[in-house]
């Protein structure tokens, strides 16, 4: 099985087991890091499920789409790695990814 990395908002890291067909959020809503709020569940709605990707995986993710980019413009904590975790889909080719999550402020 392959695994995601999650930097959560305290620093710590964690490596979580990470089943491909899943989304990054599910994976890590699953993991109970319960600071992602994913408010709505993964339907492209609300920004709340915001993470930070490494800039040295950015290149392994598909290109965000226009709703995913408009939802992210409004964030005031946007970086250039920001993505939504609902839409970027987990699978073997993402093995060891690191993403923070985004502080929500």
């Amino acid at each position: 099985m392959s695994k995601l990395i999650v930097t959560t908002l305290e620093g710590e890291i964690r490596e979580l087991l990470a089943a491909s067909g899943l989304s990054v959020m599910e994976i890590i809503r699953d993991a109970g890091i319960d600071e992602l709020r994913a408010l709505c569940g993964g339907c492209l709605s609300c920004a709340t499920c915001h993470v930070i990707v490494d800039p040295a995986d950015l290149d392994r993710l598909a290109p965000m789409s226009d709703e995913e980019a408009e939802l992210l413009a409004d964030l005031s904590t946007r970086t250039p790695t920001s993505r939504l975790s609902c839409q970027i889909p987990f699978d073997e080719t993402l093995d060891s990814l690191r993403v923070a999550v985004a502080d929500a402020a």
